[in-house]
């Protein structure tokens, strides 16, 4: 029974689908896609999705969602001018696919307590003030893993798609129970290329330091 009212869940969540959230999900997943590449597309084609998970998040009362998309944004202008700098004698990358150390380790997971800490806290005030439907401690973990993947993925770090596939795993059914179903399909499709993501960028890491 409770599989059957899923699927009835989401069938009605699809024709409920506006086309914006569509155009915001397809472009979600082809950024994934080219980040996955090393190719620099992924910022321009992001910003499309996080401009428009913007509205939509603050529309949902997803309010760490919305500047999780903020951050997106300012991260994505700041990972794309990092991406396009080149060495002025080899006229390759000036950073490249590697993994963290102990120390950036450390400096990562302070960074997502950090975060979470403070979104949990400014959302639990929200709830109580003025919105009532936000979930505090899923949506803070949600943005708070996302904070820091994107600020690992402008220095292409391997460690960047550990804290996407967090990110994935707490946002399908954190967006399914706020009615956006299509994307939260969307983030079940970015949790499978974040897998592969992390596999691709670790194979590269590996073989740039033989």
């Amino acid at each position: 029974m409770i599989l059957i009212s899923i699927i009835d869940q989401f069938k009605s969540g699809l024709l409920q689908t506006s086309w914006l959230e569509y155009m915001a999900v397809l472009a979600g997943i082809g950024s994934v896609w080219f980040s996955r590449k090393e190719n620099i597309l992924v910022y321009p084609i992001g910003l499309i999705n996080t401009t428009i998970y913007i509205y939509l998040s603050i529309r949902g009362h997803l309010y760490g969602e919305a500047s999780v998309n903020l951050y997106y944004t300012i991260m994505s202008i700041y990972g794309w001018i990092i991406w396009s700098k080149k060495d002025q004698a080899q006229h390759t990358p000036i950073i490249y696919i590697q993994f963290s150390t102990k120390k950036e380790w450390i400096w990562q997971l302070a960074f997502f307590i950090g975060f979470y800490i403070s979104i949990f806290s400014a959302l639990s005030w929200l709830q109580e003030s003025f919105a009532p439907e936000a979930i505090p401690w899923a949506d803070a973990f949600a943005s708070a893993t996302a904070y820091t993947g994107m600020w690992l993925m402008a220095r292409k770090k391997v460690e960047s798609w550990i804290w996407w596939i967090a990110t994935n795993i707490a946002s399908i059914p954190l967006y399914f129970i706020k009615g956006y179903v299509f994307t939260s399909v969307q983030f079940l499709v970015l949790l499978i290329l974040a897998i592969a993501g992390l596999l691709s960028w670790r194979k590269k890491a590996m073989h740039a330091t033989h």
